[in-house]
């Protein structure tokens, strides 16, 4: 009877848990969301040092085994505090890390989330040791097989180090492991990522400051499923690398690599 009490008892102390949170943000979210335009710079920071507040909070919230379900909440979360463009104008996207801190603690295997890590905290955030850091960490719980495709990972990670550090070494080794682990799988895709992961690879350990390599990595920024603003950023950095954005006649666009890297 009293594991029984218990075993009831958990769920409804993890729905307290997330009204508590909730509630810290709920009523401020909806009035700014409602007088979002007349909000002061001074409310907004307001805001965010909440928010902050809140995301510190889940940090150290137990979970109670619901992990995934603390992850899926908070990356939901996250999608709204980043695709709030009116506001992010104003503040900034210093928030991002924290987002993926509480995410990936909870959910190291949420392959998705390692994507929109990079891209908001190192493109956007400006944070790109960051990004890096939090994607480490997170490895260290991946495999070549768990979770499924997660050479991806290893590919943010080069990309991260390649265009926001500089570190064209670091990047040569995360793009090399990328390639080992797609290896291990048969599939169109994941030999596609093999190839091209281990041609970029050898491309940077010849030349760290290859242009291919470069155009490579900006190209897997475009062609991944990112935001209007991030796709011109990527064309313009490829033109400027001496490549080409181009719209074939069925309307796709193709990447012309220069003759000479």
């Amino acid at each position: 009877m009293l594991l029984y009490s218990k075993a009831l008892a958990t769920p409804f102390v993890i729905c307290l848990c997330f009204i508590g949170v909730g509630l810290i943000q709920f009523p401020r979210l909806q009035e700014l969301l409602v007088n979002k335009q007349a909000a002061s710079l001074e409310t907004l920071e307001k805001d965010i040092q909440s928010e902050n507040l809140r995301l510190n909070l889940l940090k150290k919230m137990p979970s109670f085994g619901y992990d995934n379900l603390i992850s899926g909440w908070v990356y939901l979360n996250f999608l709204q505090y980043f695709g709030d463009d009116e506001v992010r104008v104003q503040t900034g996207y210093s928030l991002s890390p924290e987002y993926f801190e509480v995410i990936l603690e909870r959910d190291p295997r949420f392959l998705k989330s390692y994507l929109s890590l990079s891209m908001s905290t190192s493109m956007y955030a400006g944070m790109p040791e960051r990004a890096i850091a939090l994607t480490e960490k997170g490895l260290k719980s991946l495999s070549p097989w768990v979770p499924k495709r997660s050479y991806y990972v290893w590919r943010y990670k080069a990309v991260d180090e390649l265009l926001f550090l500089g570190n064209a070494q670091a990047a040569q080794q995360s793009f090399a492991t990328a390639a080992n682990w797609a290896s291990n799988f048969s599939d169109a895709e994941s030999q596609l990522i093999a190839t091209n992961s281990q041609r970029t690879a050898e491309f940077l350990k010849l030349n760290p400051n290859s242009k291919y390599a470069q155009i490579s990595s900006w190209a897997m920024v475009f062609n991944n499923q990112v935001d209007e603003r991030t796709r011109k950023r990527a064309i313009s950095e490829i033109e400027a690398l001496g490549g080409k954005v181009i719209t074939t006649s069925e309307g796709t666009q193709k990447i012309i690599f220069p003759s000479k890297d």
